[in-house]
């Protein structure tokens, strides 16, 4: 058991650890364009250029990051990590891969808290968050091109999306209902969630690392229990210390514990559950205003690190106006920072318990199954969050319309900003049609809106 626990903290790293520091930390710069684009820097660095890991080795580990909660490229950076230098290169890859973002984010959203309201800076942001919603618009046509297979899979999309958008359902109960549709859908009709066989190519090169020298360990009860005893301690303790310290009705203790929820639902990616973020925080705890979650996203999206740090953006505004006994700067930036820990801890533990059973866990066709359930829903939660975005985005005020016992918020169309729907309509074009990217495109629609809000 002692040379067990020895070699999954990493000792004989098979790659020097401050080389595979370096690469790491050159990866995170260029961690720009949501999972995919962060997925191709991970596998450009680690299998063409460096050649650590083979192009099956890292499908295979890509696939299994794919099962979880929380965004798979972060997670497939721990995972990496973990097998070229042990737990210790986990820990080194996760955190540098959200560092940048979290520093660039936490700058921007303290930028926003001070001079939001200035004209400068809301004609930034009148041309970044219209084109915020053309990016949700190429997500849902992206995600729901690759999984949406069969008419099966488009009526689970359609389901989520009024089960969120009609009958307001919870978003971890939408997420456990579309697991189980398709485990049901596996077991009437299991050609409908089979997944297309994927193989890598061929003419990859060698790895440097042979895949049997990879690190690895053996699965076992009692392994399971030391990374369990060690992780949710350190994952949960700082939110105990925040409740403690400033109560449990604070908003530190409340964003602690909703964040926390939060990380074990996030199926899907950040779209998925933005929709589920912006509902709870704008009508539930009142951190943001409606329009202020289009805003927190464009910035993201303009920032290095999964999109998911948003949530540092929504942490940020909530504490800094409503900071108890704090100064509001002061207040923002511990809500920030404990905010993101509740967030990636978990990615940690999801990596350094699962790994030792990637290989059971890719071979149950059930809960391949029940993943792809989910995986169609996913397009219903990002289009409803889509339609969230353009109630707020291209509309000065909405309204709740009853449809029998249910409700459905409705724009007042007599508020519609013109301008908002030019930016929007420019973004849509550059993303879908000219094929700009999202960098790119935000840059061009964020010129755009301050002109217009200058002149008009």
């Amino acid at each position: 058991m002692v040379s067990g626990l020895s070699r999954d903290i990493g000792d004989g790293h098979l790659v020097p650890l401050r080389v595979a520091t370096r690469a790491w930390f050159l990866i995170s710069l260029q961690t720009f364009g949501g999972p995919a684009g962060q997925i191709a820097v991970m596998h450009r660095s680690m299998v063409d250029e460096n050649r650590w890991i083979g192009e099956r080795r890292f499908l295979h580990a890509l696939n299994y990051c794919m099962l979880l909660p929380g965004p798979e490229a972060q997670q497939l950076a721990v995972y990496v990590g973990w097998l070229l230098n042990g737990a210790v290169g986990g820990l080194i890859a996760g955190v540098l891969f959200v560092l940048p973002g979290l520093v660039a984010l936490l700058a921007l959203s303290a930028l926003y808290a001070g001079f939001g309201e200035t004209a400068f800076v809301a004609g930034l942001f009148a041309g970044l968050a219209p084109a915020v919603l053309a990016v949700v618009v190429q997500a849902v046509v992206r995600v729901g091109r690759r999984v949406l297979r069969h008419p099966a899979l488009v009526g689970l999309a359609v389901a989520a999306f009024v089960a969120l958008a009609v009958l307001h359902l919870p978003f971890p109960l939408v997420v456990l209902a579309a697991g189980l549709a398709g485990v049901a859908l596996h077991r009437w009709r299991p050609a409908v969630v089979a997944m297309p066989a994927e193989s890598a190519d061929p003419d990859a090169p060698a790895p440097v690392v042979p895949d049997d020298a990879l690190h690895t360990v053996r699965p076992t009860w009692r392994r399971a229990a030391v990374v369990l005893g060690i992780g949710l301690p350190v994952w949960l303790l700082p939110v105990a210390l925040a409740a403690a310290l400033a109560g449990g009705d604070s908003v530190y203790a409340q964003q602690g514990l909703f964040f926390s929820g939060t990380a074990l639902v996030t199926f899907g990616g950040a779209y998925a559950v933005l929709a589920f973020v912006a509902q709870k925080a704008v009508e539930v705890y009142g951190w943001l205003a409606p329009g202020e979650m289009a805003r927190g996203l464009a910035l993201a999206e303009t920032t290095p690190g999964p999109l998911i740090m948003v949530v540092q953006f929504v942490a940020f505004l909530g504490a800094f106006r409503d900071p108890g006994s704090l100064d509001p700067w002061v207040a923002g930036v511990l809500a920030s920072l404990l905010t993101t820990w509740v967030t990636f801890v978990p990615c940690f533990l999801f990596i350094f318990l699962g790994a030792p059973y990637v290989e059971r866990l890719r071979g149950n066709a059930t809960l391949s199954a029940a993943m792809t359930g989910i995986t169609a829903a996913v397009v219903g939660v990002i289009a409803n969050l889509g339609v969230y975005f353009a109630t707020h985005t291209l509309f000065d005020a909405s309204r709740d319309v009853a449809l029998g016992p249910f409700t459905v918020e409705l724009p007042v169309l007599a508020t519609l900003d013109w301008v908002a729907v030019v930016v929007a309509l420019l973004a849509a074009f550059l993303l879908l049609r000219a094929g700009w990217s999202v960098l790119r495109t935000l840059g061009v629609c964020a010129a755009l809106g301050l002109v217009l809000t200058l002149v008009l």
